[in-house]
């Protein structure tokens, strides 16, 4: 008897649970409702765009402006530039001075 009694209670509870997020639920989206009409209705009286389509405008231009591709001409189809192709030579260290040594990341404050 004592855990039919149980059950009852724990049903009783999760359906007052699952009511109260019902509510809350629709009150959220009839409240959200409300303020998209205000908005819309201000903007037809004002003749301005609401702020968050005026933001996302901005944002989707900004967007595609930074979307066309990392070279320039490839989103459009144009052919690339004169490409050369250089051969590599070896330089002689006699040739070379200090300026033209390159020291690795880690070794830059190190002396030798």
């Amino acid at each position: 008897m004592t855990d039919l009694l149980g059950r009852l209670i724990a049903g009783a509870i999760k359906l007052v649970l699952v009511l109260a997020a019902t509510v809350f639920v629709v009150s959220f989206l009839l409240a959200a409702l409300v303020v998209v009409v205000l908005v819309s209705l201000w903007s037809l009286i004002t003749g301005r765009k609401p702020a968050p389509v005026v933001m996302f405008t901005r944002m989707r231009e900004q967007s595609q402006r930074y979307t066309q591709g990392v070279w320039p001409g490839s989103a459009r189809g144009e052919p690339p530039g004169e490409v050369v192709d250089v051969q590599a030579t070896e330089v002689p260290d006699d040739q070379r001075s200090s300026s033209d040594v390159i020291e690795p990341r880690g070794e830059a404050g190190r002396t030798r």
